[in-house]
């Protein structure tokens, strides 16, 4: 006799970032893997574009997955950095945040309450169970560890979008999400919570080349089609910027490790976060080789299986409308 039981929902997450085109679709990877991951919430941060825009474009993207996504709420969150002012990356994903046509609107307004103290509650509810998936500034987090010193310890993991062992992408040193509030990255550095780190060094391997964006638009449904565009959008930078053949998929990079964590390389390391001003301000500082003795506090990504990945990517959006 066949079960008509439905499938246990997937590893209970929050979706935390900035969306801008690529956390966009890292968002709908996820709600496209409900087997996978449960997405309890997504909260939003200043980063790409201010936080209106960011908040906004949670609840498009949210919109664009259907079913699934009008059932997630959405919660406003930091529209500024700790110590520092505010930086955006409108220059490459647009004034918008979301560069593509025919976009929906949001099904539901966001929640009135804030972003932190919704992620408060939510792990101090389900101790252990909860991973985080940053694809932003760390500024949320930053603040709930604060305001919550309990909160790191109560975490099964944070996954983050940031940093690199090597180069920057805003600055020479710098990544843009470890730019846009290193103070934040310190306190979670620092906080002892379980971390897994995906740096451009990583993000830069999985590369969104004319193929696999004529793959997207390929599958005939809506998010596949503004997939595409806006990765076509972000494609002339990394043209001009980088000399390489499309745009690179950082943010799917971190949501694809929380579904399958086989796909990456990972190396124990201690990593630190320059805070003082000057040439180096942002970097992420990774002692690759051991040579300080310090104790790792991070599982640094420092390889992945690209063609596994975006075979990942492409079969999840698949099932979205």
């Amino acid at each position: 006799m066949t079960s008509s039981a439905r499938p246990s929902p997937g590893l209970p997450v929050i979706l935390d970032g900035d969306p801008g085109l690529d956390d966009a679709i890292a968002w709908l990877l996820a709600l496209g893997s409900p087997e996978d991951v449960q997405v309890l919430g997504v909260t939003t941060v200043h980063g790409n574009v201010g936080l209106d825009l960011t908040t906004h474009n949670a609840g498009v993207t949210l919109a664009l997955a259907g079913a699934v996504g009008a059932q997630v709420p959405v919660y406003a969150g930091a529209d500024r950095p700790l110590v520092r002012p505010a930086m955006t990356a409108a220059q490459v994903h647009g004034d918008s945040g979301l560069p593509a046509s025919g976009l929906p609107d949001p099904v539901r307004a966001p929640e009135a309450e804030h972003a932190v103290d919704f992620l408060i509650r939510t792990v101090r509810a389900r101790p252990h169970e909860v991973t985080l998936v940053a694809t932003g500034p760390l500024t949320n987090v930053a603040l709930a560890f604060r305001l919550a010193p309990d909160l790191p310890g109560l975490l099964r993991e944070v996954v983050w979008m940031g940093g690199s062992t090597g180069q920057g992408n805003r600055t020479p040193a710098a990544e843009f999400n470890a730019l846009a509030d290193p103070h934040a990255v310190r306190i979670v550095l620092e906080s002892g919570a379980p971390l897994r780190m995906f740096g451009l060094n990583v993000t830069m391997q999985a590369i969104a080349t004319p193929e696999r964006m004529e793959r997207l638009r390929g599958l005939g449904n809506r998010a596949g089609a503004v997939s595409a565009e806006l990765l076509t959008f972000y494609a002339a930078v990394y043209r001009q910027r980088y000399s390489l053949p499309g745009g690179a998929l950082h943010d799917p990079v971190a949501v694809a490790a929380v579904i399958r964590p086989d796909l990456f390389q990972m190396q124990a390391m201690n990593v630190q976060v320059e805070t003082q001003e000057g040439l180096n301000f942002g970097r992420t500082v990774c002692d690759v080789y051991g040579v300080t003795e310090q104790p790792a506090n991070v599982q640094v990504a420092v390889g992945v299986e690209d063609a596994a990945f975006f075979e990942l990517l492409v079969d999840r959006l698949a099932r979205l409308p």
